[in-house]
C-alpha cells in the first residue's frame, strides 16, 4: 500500500498525536521513538527529519501539551474568583492525570534536565501566575509577598499533583479543595497590608481570627 503524503504540518502533528499515545502509556525511559515511525508507517529518515532525537521529540510533545493547558486552564470570567480557581486546578489536576506517563517524565525523569522542557515549563508558569495575580489584584500591582506567595503556591500544586496521579484511590474534589485551600491560606497569613482585597470574598475558607 503507497504512503499517505502529508503536508509537513499535518505529517508532525500524526507523529506527536502518535508518540502521545506512547509516552502515556510507558515511561519515558522505555519509549523508543523510532516505533513512532513504524506506527506512522514512515522512515526513520522522515521522523528524524522532524526530531531528530528522543529529547526533541519529548520537548514538542511538553510543548504542545502546554498549549492545551493554557488554553483548558484560562479563567471564565463569567465565574466568581474562587469558582475560577476550582475549575482552573480541575482543569490542571484532569490533565496530568490523563499524561500521566508524560506529567512524571516532565518532573521525574532524564527529560526533567532537558533546557527546553525546563524553559516550556518556566513559560507555562509565568503564564499561571500573571493570570492568579491579575485575577487576585484586579489591575493593581501585587504586593512582593503576594508574588511570592503565587509563585510558591504554584510549586506546592505541581508536587501534589505529582503525589496524587501515584494515589488514583484520592478523589480529585479533595485534591482540588486541599490546593484551593493552600492558597487561600498562604495569602491570608499575609501581613494585612499586603493581602489582596479579593481575599475578603472567599470567607467560607479562611480561617475565624
Amino acid at each position: 500500500m503507497p504512503r499517505t503524503r502529508l503536508a509537513p504540518e499535518l505529517r508532525r502533528d500524526q507523529l506527536l498525536d502518535l508518540g502521545a499515545e506512547l509516552f502515556a502509556e510507558e515511561p519515558y525511559e522505555s519509549v523508543h521513538i523510532e516505533r513512532v515511525a513504524e506506527m506512522a508507517g514512515v522512515s526513520r529518515g522522515l521522523l528524524y527529519h522532524y526530531f531528530p532525537t528522543k529529547a526533541a521529540f519529548f520537548a514538542a510533545l511538553v510543548e504542545r501539551s502546554v498549549e492545551h493547558l493554557v488554553t483548558a486552564t484560562a479563567p471564565d470570567s463569567a465565574l466568581p474568583p474562587l469558582e475560577q480557581l476550582r475549575h482552573g486546578i480541575d482543569a490542571f489536576l484532569s490533565h496530568c492525570r490523563a499524561n500521566s506517563h508524560a506529567a512524571r517524565a516532565v518532573h521525574r525523569s532524564a527529560a526533567s534536565a532537558d533546557p527546553e522542557v525546563i524553559a516550556i515549563i518556566k513559560r507555562d508558569n509565568d503564564i499561571q501566575e500573571r493570570r492568579i495575580l491579575g485575577a487576585l489584584e484586579q489591575g493593581r500591582t501585587p504586593h512582593p509577598l503576594v508574588t511570592i506567595a503565587v509563585r510558591s503556591w504554584l510549586l506546592f500544586l505541581r508536587t501534589a499533583w505529582l503525589e496524587w496521579i501515584d494515589r488514583p484511590d484520592v478523589p480529585l474534589d479533595e485534591i482540588r479543595e486541599m490546593c484551593v485551600a493552600a492558597l487561600v491560606g498562604a495569602l491570608d497569613g499575609l501581613p494585612k497590608n499586603a493581602r489582596p482585597d479579593l481575599l475578603d470574598s472567599f470567607t467560607e475558607l479562611r480561617p475565624t481570627r
